[in-house]
């Protein structure tokens, strides 16, 4: 179809409508590229689009708040100059007296790994859910990695349950896809299993990130992949009547010397 002028560009809101944004990555678990996870972060906060700090919220209820994901975050951006920083905490009781003011005074909001199962059920518990929709809903970046990226789609493999990975169905569901993280070739698990589960049922098809690469929703549509690692790849797993086809994305890679390739 051809794009007529004035026309408002695929995944960008109509005019008076606010635009939503979600990145969903796989962050960089070890290794010796594990710092480029903050690049990532850094992006995010660009998404906003300001010409001031971005207020910056992390909530890193995934890890049962565990002061160590805390002293990170405030390590890595506690002096940072293009945000303004905040950690909501939930244990044993939220830090803030008003959830919701605070969370809707947010540029960007940015979820930590864990437990998606656990995450969920303490958000439930506390009403997060209707809060951080309509957060979305008014333009707030959302954002995070592995738990922090299931948490936006359906969902995805876990191993919350046990050691073997289950497939856990109880997202957000804002993304009415699956999603697959730390989709790694080698020996990472995860691929297969998530392959698998698309492929009997378990799981709706949807997309998989690679450690280091992004997905940014605009509107609810995948507009792009983004990655901090040249050949890291995102990839789109759909069932079929004999099991699962998946199809290559190539990101675009961040950075100012790098040389960016779209597929």
């Amino acid at each position: 179809m051809t794009q007529q002028p004035g026309e408002p560009l695929p995944g960008e809101p109509l005019p008076g409508e606010p635009r939503t944004q979600i990145l969903a990555i796989s962050g960089i678990l070890t290794g010796p590229h594990r710092a480029l996870t903050r690049e990532l972060i850094s992006y995010a906060v660009s998404l906003a689009g300001l010409d001031r700090p971005a207020r910056f919220c992390f909530i890193p209820t995934a890890e049962g708040d565990h002061p160590a994901a805390v002293q990170w975050f405030e390590d890595a951006f506690g002096n940072e100059e293009s945000v303004e920083p905040s950690v909501l905490k939930l244990f044993t009781q939220p830090n803030v007296d008003d959830v919701r003011k605070h969370l809707l005074t947010q540029d960007v909001i940015w979820v930590g790994g864990g437990s998606v199962v656990n995450l969920m059920a303490v958000w439930r518990a506390h009403g997060l859910p209707e809060i951080l929709h309509e957060c979305w809903q008014n333009g707030v970046v959302m954002a995070g990695q592995s738990a922090g990226s299931l948490c936006w789609h359906i969902g995805g493999p876990t191993d919350s349950f046990g050691d073997q990975l289950d497939a856990f169905s109880n997202g957000l569901g804002w993304l009415p896809w699956s999603n697959g993280v730390h989709d790694d070739l080698g020996d990472q698990p995860r691929r297969s299993a998530y392959r698998s589960l698309v492929a009997t049922g378990a799981l709706p098809g949807g997309y998989a990130t690679e450690d280091g690469v992004g997905l940014h929703y605009v509107n609810g549509e995948l507009l792009e992949a983004v990655s901090v690692l040249p050949d890291a790849r995102a990839w789109q797993v759909t069932p079929t009547p004999d099991g699962h086809r998946e199809t290559e994305i190539i990101p675009r890679l961040l950075g100012p010397a790098r040389t960016c390739s779209t597929q």
